[in-house]
């Protein structure tokens, strides 16, 4: 039996992202200084608070899109999902996609759960039953918050992908710094598993709290690092995605790769590179 793990592009055993939220004027100075340091983020759009004092659709082309940062659902109307009927919920996403495509003429497929996220269920709308419509409409992912933790793993479930933390919790540049020191290619041959750190916010914070300072910081500490990949969150779902698909022979020892994507990963401590439309042949010999 082979150790195989997922690499990011480049052959990378890391990567960032961010995820900020509601679309305020101090997300174009906070792209500047993310864009600045090589980072990417996802910033999170409620649709029917597009108004006068809020970003304007061109800015958000400049500022955003033009950088290679992705925009996301984040409700119409800013209203929990786990707070609404399903009919309510599902009206509020997707006239929010809806909106947000015709608004920037991009196909959008991702989201971050608006005001409550997931963590209040009285109710009575399971989680299952939130899961099962976002799915129904396409929406790739949907992050969720609440949990941070330093264990910097992809999720296991897209529909409830949790941050590594808010970069408000006081430990944010303690496991900034254990996130930087950790060899993943040193550790135990089993537990090699690509590690993600993953930040999320709203930039009004810096702003409110007169903090811009720890933004910095935040960015001087992450920013600049030829072992870690800079993604959005959906091209981070996409090329784990593309991974997922690859197909294998019933010994494992040919692995096909039918995506678009040229895909890394690590077996047996070897790295490999699979090209789009190629077969990879391993050595099956005992």
């Amino acid at each position: 039996m082979r150790y195989q793990f997922l690499r990011f592009p480049e052959g990378k055993a890391k990567a960032v992202t961010f995820s900020y939220d509601d679309g305020s004027e101090a997300d174009l100075r906070f792209s500047d200084v993310i864009t600045k340091a090589g980072l990417k983020c996802t910033f999170n759009i409620c649709s029917n608070e597009h108004k006068a004092g809020k970003v304007t659709d061109e800015q958000f082309e400049e500022y955003v899109l033009a950088r290679g940062h992705e925009i996301a659902v984040h409700g119409a109307r800013h209203r929990a999902n786990c707070m609404q009927r399903p009919i309510e919920g599902i009206k509020d996403v997707l006239d929010c996609r809806l909106n947000l495509e015709k608004r920037f003429g991009r196909i959008i497929r991702g989201m971050a759960y608006p005001d409550a996220s997931l963590k209040h269920m009285e109710t009575g709308i399971d989680y299952e039953t939130i899961r099962s419509y976002l799915k129904d409409l396409d929406i790739a992912y949907a992050r969720d918050i609440g949990g941070d933790n330093n264990k910097f793993r992809l999720p296991q479930d897209w529909y409830a992908w949790m941050p590594t933390a808010k970069h408000s919790n006081p430990q944010i540049l303690e496991w900034i710094d254990e996130f930087l020191a950790l060899d993943v290619e040193k550790l135990y041959c089993a537990v090699r598993m690509p590690r993600l750190f993953y930040m999320w916010g709203h930039s009004f914070e810096f702003d409110r709290n007169d903090n811009w300072d720890l933004l910095d910081r935040i960015c001087e500490k992450l920013g600049g690092h030829e072992d870690i990949w800079y993604a959005t969150n959906i091209e981070i779902y996409d090329y784990v995605q593309a991974y997922q698909s690859l197909v294998y022979s019933a010994d494992g020892g040919k692995i096909y790769n039918p995506t678009l994507y040229t895909i890394w990963m690590e077996i047996d401590s070897k790295e490999y590179v699979i090209k789009s439309g190629e077969t990879l042949c391993l050595d099956t010999t005992e």
